[in-house]
């Protein structure tokens, strides 16, 4: 079972679309988190230890966690969608985008 955590900035659309979607895709699990002080849920060291790989929607994620938590992430896959804040929760538009860029790493969702 592969151990998915995805992060964005507040945790209320990008990455919390993207745990809903696959959560429970075969194979996989998913968590979510945020980066920013006032997210859903912020990203702790914990959360990087139980991943497998970690997705984050933007570079700048990707440095937030690289500053913040080195040790966490050493060995740890770190991918970074591209995926800009231009969504809301559970947009089509964004559930399409995702089920693309995650295709590659998941394989095709049902």
């Amino acid at each position: 079972m592969d151990k998915l955590l995805f992060i964005c900035s507040q945790n209320r659309w990008r990455s919390l679309t993207a745990e809903r979607l696959f959560d429970g895709h075969p194979g996989a699990l998913a968590r979510s988190a945020g980066t920013e002080a006032g997210a859903r849920v912020r990203v702790t060291a914990g959360h990087l230890g139980w991943a497998d790989v970690v997705f984050v929607m933007e570079k700048r994620h990707a440095d937030r966690l690289r500053a913040k938590f080195p040790g966490a992430l050493a060995g740890k896959r770190l991918v970074n969608l591209r995926i800009p804040d231009d969504y809301q929760f559970q947009d089509a538009a964004l559930v399409a985008l995702l089920r693309e860029k995650l295709a590659n790493y998941l394989g095709p969702q049902e």
